[in-house]
């Protein structure tokens, strides 16, 4: 039977709503309960009528499920202690126009299986067991933390032998201790809020409050994150904050009127990506997205969000037919985009200080990452990236006259604080996989491919790689089919998988390498101006002086005998890492691993044999209890 409802909480409650104030709408909004009872609510401002149906009501109108508006709030609700948990329910909205529309609810925690979009009842809670994690992430100052990131698509990253997807809980069990073993600190999931088309990876979302059932439920996502915590693993979430599904049974036109999204079709619709744009100066969107930012990071624990689209968020001109769109005062700025993402990130970090927010963002829009301006923590540096991948594609002969593509980055990389990127977008799509891009025969792509990485991560910034990059897979990224692991039988490619874990060990336990990565005290560009010899050498630095570390690089195929690296000051250096080692698929079996600085001219230097196509990472020795080095 229908209860009476609570008005005076509720009317509060929808004021905070529709005045863009409510930060956990979710908790007023969708399904909530009250012991046996169940209170559904929905945001339609403009029906004539609304009716929850169900199995209950054979999902057809019934008097016993109408909703009651609450007041002139544009909230609808009814209470009923019919429906109980796992139950699939619908709104069936009458508009002013007569006509009944089926939407699902905007704020469900769980949809059925595509192709059905059904909202289903889910309310039980999860009993976390990450709280020593979540501690210790509170304390840490997240600028100045390892940052390496194993960008994953949870669908395609492993499959059963039929093909089906493997489970939330099944990849806790898998996914986790290979990330752990590959010395990654992060995993970063392309979007898994639900969607329906496989192949929008999650980017074209209708569900921003609930984990896609393809792998589960709810409760068994928090249990990945869960686990991963336990073993010190963050996990990020790619959220999409800036447009939403085209489907007619969703959000679109939720209530028969332009609801979410702009009354100016022109301006709702993003013909490029086929979805619609939020509208971000509603309120009451503003409530909705906000809310879900916070639902990810309080309810499931996600340790921080990369913000998808952000150039489309804060320019008017992004989308296809609509590049010369400017506005009065002759610039492209959507003004209400970029309050909107400065209210996100300021609030999120008053609410979840740890948090680390990321901005996909392409353009030269200044201040994405300062607090003064878009407020993120992070920026993908995406200019790195296309000079980089550049750069390792060029036939050795020109690389030369091309150093400018790896040089250029030192003249802004104090801007923002970025991170560098080598994500799923650039090896899918027919642009090939990292390693097809290398340059040479199969020995030499794998050489350039440690050697570039290596550049990456001695490179100032936090870094992103997308699965598959660790062992060097050849074949571009498909959706539709797991990764290639029959590569590992390989052993190129096992022994490129175990250089990137020896890399990223050394990463995690080098403070030079992540300890003042946006500061110019971080790094000295000793010898950069060496194109001409295709060489490169620099220094990072942690905090203590003892912590600096050297990287030596040759992008060309002769070897350096007698190459000369600039050092700190005089004693002894040793090679932490060598990209042509033979255990990781190199040449070289008898490595000289020590060397004595000697002064030359004003500064100390050590003289390297330096591998053709190839890095050496070096660090200073420690010295030995009652002696001391010169200088």
């Amino acid at each position: 039977m229908l209860k009476p409802h609570v008005l005076n909480e509720s009317l509060q409650a929808a004021y905070l709503f529709n005045t863009g104030q409510s930060y956990r709408a979710d908790k007023f909004l969708g399904v909530t309960r009250n012991g046996q009872e169940l209170t559904f609510r929905v945001w339609a401002p403009h029906a004539e009528e609304i009716h929850l149906v169900s199995a209950h009501c054979d999902w057809a109108i019934h008097d016993d499920f109408a909703m009651t508006p609450l007041e002139e709030t544009g909230v609808w609700e009814v209470t009923t202690d019919v429906l109980d948990e796992g139950d699939y329910y619908k709104y069936a909205i009458k508009t002013r126009d007569g006509e009944v529309l089926l939407r699902t609810d905007p704020f469900a925690h769980e949809y059925e299986k595509k192709p059905g979009i059904a909202a289903i009842v889910n309310t039980d809670s999860y009993k976390w067991h990450d709280g020593l994690y979540r501690g210790r992430q509170g304390r840490r100052d997240k600028l100045n933390q390892p940052v390496n990131i194993y960008e994953m698509h949870m669908t395609s990253w492993r499959r059963h032998m039929d093909g089906s997807y493997m489970s939330y809980r099944e990849l806790a069990d898998q996914l986790i201790p290979y990330v752990k073993e590959m010395g990654y600190t992060h995993i970063e999931m392309l979007p898994i809020t639900e969607h329906l088309l496989d192949m929008s990876w999650g980017y074209q979302t209708y569900g921003f409050f609930a984990a896609t059932s393809r792998m589960g439920r709810l409760q068994d996502l928090q249990y990945f994150v869960d686990e991963a915590h336990k073993a010190n693993i963050g996990v990020i979430l790619d959220f999409v904050p800036g447009h939403f599904i085209k489907n007619y049974d969703a959000l679109y036109q939720f209530d028969g009127t332009p609801t979410f999204e702009s009354g100016d079709r022109t301006i709702a619709e993003n013909v490029r990506w086929g979805t619609w744009n939020f509208d971000l100066g509603k309120s009451q969107v503003q409530s909705f997205l906000i809310s879900a930012a916070l639902f990810w990071l309080e309810d499931v624990h996600f340790d921080g969000l990369r913000v998808d689209g952000v150039s489309n968020i804060i320019y008017i001109n992004q989308d296809a037919g609509k590049e010369d769109w400017r506005n009065e005062d002759g610039t492209a700025y959507d003004y209400a985009g970029i309050a909107f993402l400065q209210k996100l990130n300021a609030i999120i970090h008053n609410r979840v200080p740890a948090a680390l927010m990321f901005a996909e963002e392409a353009t030269a829009y200044p201040g994405v990452t300062s607090p003064e301006g878009l407020g993120f923590d992070f920026k993908w540096n995406m200019g790195w990236m296309h000079d980089t991948l550049d750069f390792f594609e060029l036939d050795y002969l020109y690389r030369p006259g091309a150093f400018n593509n790896l040089t250029f980055s030192f003249m802004y990389t104090f801007d923002e604080q970025f991170t560098l990127p080598l994500s799923h977008d650039e090896v899918v799509h027919g642009k090939k996989s990292l390693m097809h891009k290398m340059f040479g025969d199969r020995y030499n792509q794998f050489a350039n491919l440690r050697t570039m990485m290596v550049w990456m991560m001695m490179h100032p910034g936090k870094k992103l790689r997308f699965m598959g990059s660790e062992w060097g897979q050849f074949l571009e990224w498909r959706d539709e089919e797991p990764l290639e692991w029959r590569d590992l039988e390989d052993g190129l490619n096992r022994s490129m998988q175990h250089f990137t874990a020896e890399l990223n060990k050394l990463y995690r336990d080098q403070h030079a390498l992540w300890e003042q990565d946006f500061v110019p005290e971080g790094v000295d560009f000793s010898q950069t101006d060496e194109g001409y010899r295709g060489t490169m050498a620099f220094m990072r630095r942690g905090k203590k002086a003892s912590d600096t570390l050297i990287m030596a690089m040759n992008t060309l195929p002769v070897q350096k005998n007698d190459y000369r690296v600039i050092v700190p000051k005089a004693g002894k250096y040793e090679v932490l890492l060598n990209t042509e080692n033979s255990d990781f698929g190199g040449t070289w079996k008898h490595i000289p691993t020590e060397h004595e600085a000697f002064l030359a001219g004003d500064h100390y230097e050590i003289s390297v044999i330096l591998p053709a196509t190839g890095a050496l990472i070096i660090k200073q020795k420690k010295q030995t209890r009652g002696k001391k080095n010169e200088g």
